[in-house]
């Protein structure tokens, strides 16, 4: 299984109802693609005060591999994506992602 984790360093007036919108594309595409589930959103509590600058995220979970790859290539995914990028200070460069592989716990 692989959880995607996704920081966003949003712009400090980046379009909040936007950010909405993208959020629940993200969870359309991620209800349609097999293989994908679990995703989630919202703002980073930080509460160990050890990422102030990225007050929002989001994750997924893939059970393979293969699955993070159809995600990463659907269309849709690539639009919402492309939006998301407007959002952030500094583009793509204020979106940290970073993937972590871990066994299923349903032993699936």
């Amino acid at each position: 299984m692989i959880r995607h984790c996704v920081m966003l360093r949003l712009r400090p007036d980046h379009d909040v109802s936007e950010l909405t919108a993208v959020m629940q594309g993200l969870g359309d595409v991620a209800k349609q693609l097999p293989g994908c589930s679990g995703f989630v959103h919202g703002p980073n509590r930080d509460f160990e005060a050890n990422s102030p600058g990225y007050p929002f995220g989001f994750t997924l979970d893939f059970a393979a591999e293969a699955d993070l790859h159809r995600y990463a290539d659907d269309d849709t995914h690539r639009q919402l994506g492309a939006r998301l990028v407007a959002l952030c200070t500094g583009g793509g460069d204020g979106i940290m992602v970073f993937d972590l592989e871990f066994p299923d716990p349903a032993g699936q």
